[in-house]
């Protein structure tokens, strides 16, 4: 497919709303950034609410019983998301990753994956369908998720040690119901789940091993993440951050592992797998060893807004088109604009001036 992007003169603002100048042209092929980095991951956030608590994301100092989410109104319909999930599939993405807050609290979530999964893409193959959890709900839902087309999970899984585990998700929820639902997942036959550990030290740290431990030998993939400063809210300071670095030394001393290439262009995890076949790890830098300059990935809001950055201090309103009438070539315009216009490198330019920045929480946008 030919590049096509539209330029950025042909973008206006009116109130915050993207349009266009009446001569854009509609845009053609896949979508590139001003540093030539091309669309290949839609994550789309579909509830702001979320059923735990985690003192990195949610914590209850903000998110109390007294927070104002966002009205079912001014959440996107199932139909608008797939209208918006189509323009990008036809321009390039080839993977869509449902996120939230907690996206198993949206009703109906499997009509929205049946609706996604009806998706192709100009050489007439489906996106793949992902789904972010904190797993609180998946035991009941895993197997209407599957039958609807969900191709992988990733579960949230801070802990194995419940009380740490309790401790951080702040809600009380037991860590064996999320391994449950790891299990029912697999049942269902989504075999192959990702499980994210957000690492802090001097509170989980000491549970890497044994997270690697309990998974090893089995088809899950655990991956480590660094505590990211996403948001404002979360407290975030490089002393509570474990480099990747320290945990790969300390998986190596343990089980012996050693780097694979990755899966595309692009992929945030760096991939390591034990030298004697026990299965595949990873590790998520985005502090120590950033992976700005091969970032695919946009982000559409619970309420229709494109985001170009997981630290994004704004995003663009699409569902104000949506809702005034734009056609799918108008829309497709808009988007190619916004991300033609990206520059976005917040992990590789990070400072004590751009962690201060008030950015979109990550309960908004999703992971």
């Amino acid at each position: 497919m030919p590049d096509r992007t539209i330029p950025i003169a042909d973008l206006r603002y009116d109130g915050g709303v993207p349009t266009l100048a009446p001569d854009a042209r509609a845009p053609e092929g896949r979508f590139a950034d001003r540093l030539g980095r091309r669309l290949h991951d839609l994550r789309i956030s579909v509830t702001d609410r979320c059923n735990f608590r985690c003192t990195y994301c949610m914590p209850k100092a903000v998110f109390g019983r007294d927070y104002a989410f966002l009205p079912q109104s001014s959440l996107l319909s199932f139909e608008e998301i797939t209208r918006v999930a189509a323009i990008f599939v036809a321009h390039g993405v080839e993977k869509i990753r449902l996120t939230g807050g907690e996206p198993l609290l949206r009703k109906h979530l499997d009509r929205l994956v049946g609706m996604l999964a009806q998706l192709r893409t100009e050489a007439g193959e489906r996106p793949e369908l992902t789904l972010t959890t904190n797993g609180a709900l998946l035991r009941r839902q895993a197997r209407a998720l599957r039958d609807a087309g969900l191709d992988r999970l990733t579960v949230s899984l801070d802990s194995l040690d419940d009380a740490v585990f309790r401790r951080m998700n702040d809600a009380d929820f037991p860590v064996s119901d999320v391994l449950e639902g790891i299990a029912a997942a697999g049942q269902a036959g989504v075999e192959r789940t990702k499980v994210n550990m957000v690492v802090k030290r001097g509170v989980n740290d000491d549970g890497i091993v044994p997270m690697a431990a309990h998974f090893r030998g089995g088809p899950h993939i655990v991956r480590f993440i660094e505590f990211m400063d996403v948001g404002s809210s979360n407290g975030w300071r490089l002393d509570d951050v474990v480099p990747s670095a320290e945990v790969i030394r300390r998986l190596d001393q343990a089980f012996g592992i050693e780097p694979i290439s990755p899966n595309y262009p692009g992929e945030v995890a760096q991939r390591w797998r034990y030298r004697d076949g026990g299965g595949e790890i990873g590790v998520i830098s985005s502090v120590t060893r950033p992976f700005c300059a091969d970032c695919s990935r946009a982000r559409l809001s619970t309420e229709g807004k494109l985001f170009t950055c997981l630290f994004a201090t704004h995003g663009h309103d699409l569902r104000a088109l949506l809702r005034n009438g734009v056609d799918d070539a108008g829309l497709a315009a808009a988007i190619a604009a916004i991300w033609g216009d990206r520059d976005d490198r917040y992990s590789a330019l990070r400072s004590s001036a751009t962690v201060g920045l008030r950015k979109v929480e990550m309960s908004y946008i999703g992971g």
